[in-house]
């Protein structure tokens, strides 16, 4: 059963919400545990945590009071429930998003609601806030796959650090653009290879900056249409640098997908 859309009237920021502080060191040391184990993702939401940015808080409050921001937030379906509704998603057209997003989830073993359950569980002993803060947190955590699926970046380790790339410079949060730099740095150090892993990453970032952002997307009319017309009017350009390190990977006998297994 789809959730009720969130009402745009709700506060941005309820007055409860406590104030987040920099915390750099605590940061670091969540992501060695996430190093450590690459599938511990609440790490990564305790490092969000952990980095705060007013920058990010700003862009937030922008959206939610933009037109476009306020009417999804009036007709928008709580996002999860639309991602795991598998029977309507295969209904829509062969070649749509809705079945790369199908197929990659299905290949990976992912829910939507699997991801919300890694979000929430570091914070379930805190309170809830039901205000549009949230709802602006919520999105950019639910369309993270989508991200995957419209850049063409897979869920290698060199893939995450491309698609955190990507969405470093669709807004400007502090974690995705640390993990990215950092996971690729850990990345280099771990596996010696000629693969372009750091001009990968960059590249990720320059064509998140040049593309329409994800999230600002009215999600069930992008699931809906062609995947290849839909990189193309959201100007995502095509990962040159990655597919190349895949290559340089194979050519020297690394599988890009279970290196760190071995390293």
């Amino acid at each position: 059963i789809l959730q009720t859309m969130l009402s745009p009237a709700k506060p941005f920021k309820d007055s409860a919400r406590p104030p987040l502080k920099l915390r750099p060191i605590k940061a670091l040391r969540h992501f060695r545990k996430l190093v450590a184990d690459k599938e511990d993702t609440a790490q990564v939401f305790l490092m969000a945590e952990a980095l705060p940015s007013s920058k990010f808080d700003r862009v937030a409050k922008a959206f939610c009071d933009s037109a476009q921001g306020r009417a999804l937030m009036a007709s928008e379906p709580y996002l999860p429930d639309v991602l795991d509704d598998h029977a309507t998603l295969e209904a829509m057209p062969a070649g749509s998003v809705a079945h790369a997003y199908l197929a990659f989830m299905r290949a990976e073993g992912l829910s939507a609601a699997g991801l919300v359950e890694e979000a929430e569980k570091p914070f379930a002993d805190r309170p809830r806030f039901d205000d549009r803060f949230q709802w602006f947190i919520n999105r950019i955590r639910d369309t993270h796959d989508l991200v995957h699926v419209l850049t063409g970046y897979g869920r290698d380790a060199l893939g995450e650090q491309c698609a955190l790339g990507f969405s470093s410079n669709q807004y400007p949060g502090r974690v995705d653009r640390f993990l990215a730099w950092a996971g690729a740095a850990e990345l280099k150090r771990r596996v010696k290879s000629d693969a372009p892993v750091f001009a990968a990453v960059a590249e990720a970032r320059r064509h998140g900056a040049a593309a329409q952002a994800i999230y600002q997307q009215e999600i069930r009319a992008l699931l809906a249409e062609p995947v290849e017309t839909a990189r193309q009017r959201m100007k995502i350009g095509t990962p040159d640098q990655y597919r190349l390190a895949h290559r340089r990977y194979r050519a020297e006998g690394i599988d890009p997908y279970t290196f760190l297994a071995a390293a």
